[in-house]
């Protein structure tokens, strides 16, 4: 069963969820894993995709888009659907759904912001997990 950490950021946070999943990202590869970002929406992966390069001036973050990329030698890829894992541990939801498959992860990383559709659709997951007999660590953020 995966390990679920749910991540919402506080109301007067000055980020989104697009720089908390940098933030992320740069732990998990601290810890030299290999990450899955799950980022269905076309425009959001591209901004992802730029903000991982600009995202801190004095790391490296090598990453790319699935379909883009050689996926084997790539450790942290976007892609716009969860239906393989690449060989990724680690599950990072950028999607407003509840991700297929997620027993195929060791971890799975949720991330809501205050837009109120992420919010509401976090709240649907999160519930959807404990309904799946999960029980997700909720971590509240401050950016």
């Amino acid at each position: 069963m995966a390990r679920i950490d749910f991540y919402s950021l506080e109301p007067d946070s000055r980020g989104d969820r697009f720089i908390l999943a940098c933030r992320l990202v740069e732990r998990i590869r601290a810890q030299d894993l290999r990450v899955l970002i799950l980022c269905p929406d076309r425009e959001e992966a591209r901004h992802l995709d730029r903000l991982l390069w600009t995202f801190r001036q004095e790391s490296f973050l090598p990453h790319g888009l699935v379909g883009n990329v050689d996926t084997e030698l790539t450790p942290i890829l976007i892609s716009p659907d969860d239906a393989s894992e690449h060989g990724c541990p680690v599950l990072l939801n950028l999607s407003r759904a509840l991700p297929a498959g997620l027993e195929r992860f060791e971890r799975l990383c949720d991330l809501v912001d205050n837009d109120p559709t992420v919010r509401q659709a976090g709240r649907e997951r999160f519930r959807a997990y404990r309904e799946r007999g999960y029980e997700p660590d909720h971590h509240k953020i401050r950016l």
